[in-house]
């Protein structure tokens, strides 16, 4: 039987790419969304793969969420925690809500989504944790304080979470993207992708979402089980770590 797998912030961009990675690579996928319904629902009729609906930066909402997950599908062995969400603007601009709305989304939904599995991971004796931080995560971004410091906090969480459970068969990872072709990146003018984005980037081009993809499919591999608390870059060499 497939094993189980939830993505957070899995119908659209790099999540919708991972949640096709994954399905691609025999694994039973069920794919967390917050809001847009219509994307939803689109991708669910393009994949197959069904979606669920809730916040993650709500412990409730995920635990009922997940416990949802678990009865329809099967017990959940692998997790990528991808949600993530952007409130850019200088500190001394900052509100608290944009400070709280990305840490508790960024941050804070690790918890959320981690901990309702983590006891049937270890029961079980095995487990896959992804967590998808940033780049600037690693080297920090200006306008970025509360995005920078949620994408850090992931990465200490990872490394972390994988000294505990490392001899219960479980394995946490990150993977850091660069710039990534996504709706978002993409509504950016040509001029300013061309003349301040692209040459930071050493290959000269944006990554794709089915790159970021390949990086989770491998991580979370029978096979890789000696793999944790790694940090898996993927920019293009546009920071090297």
């Amino acid at each position: 039987m497939a094993r189980v797998a939830v993505v957070s912030g899995g119908t659209r961009g790099i999540g919708a790419a991972i949640s096709k990675g994954l399905q691609a690579a025999g694994y039973q996928v069920a794919a967390n969304y917050a809001g847009n319904d219509e994307a939803a629902a689109k991708f669910k009729a393009e994949t197959g793969i069904p979606v669920y609906k809730w916040d993650v930066s709500n412990y409730a909402q995920c635990a009922e969420g997940l416990k949802k997950i678990g009865e329809d599908l099967g017990p959940i062995d692998i997790l990528v925690n991808n949600a993530g969400i952007t409130r850019d603007v200088m500190f001394h601009k900052m509100t608290p809500e944009q400070w709280y709305e990305v840490i508790n989304t960024n941050l804070n939904s690790l918890y959320n989504m981690t901990r309702p599995v983590i006891e049937g991971m270890r029961a079980r004796g095995f487990g896959r944790i992804v967590n998808i931080s940033s780049i600037n995560g690693q080297k920090g971004q200006m306008g970025q304080t509360n995005y920078t410091a949620s994408k850090a906090g992931d990465i200490g969480f990872t490394k972390s979470l994988a000294q505990e459970n490392a001899g219960k068969g479980i394995t946490v990872n990150a993977v850091c993207p660069g710039y990534i072709a996504t709706d978002m990146v993409k509504a950016v003018p040509t001029e300013v992708l061309e003349k301040s984005v692209l040459p930071l980037i050493p290959v000269r081009r944006l990554g794709e979402p089915e790159e970021i993809a390949r990086c989770v499919v491998f991580l979370v591999a029978e096979e890789s089980g000696f793999i944790t608390g790694s940090t898996l870059t993927a920019n293009g060499g546009q920071y090297m770590v």
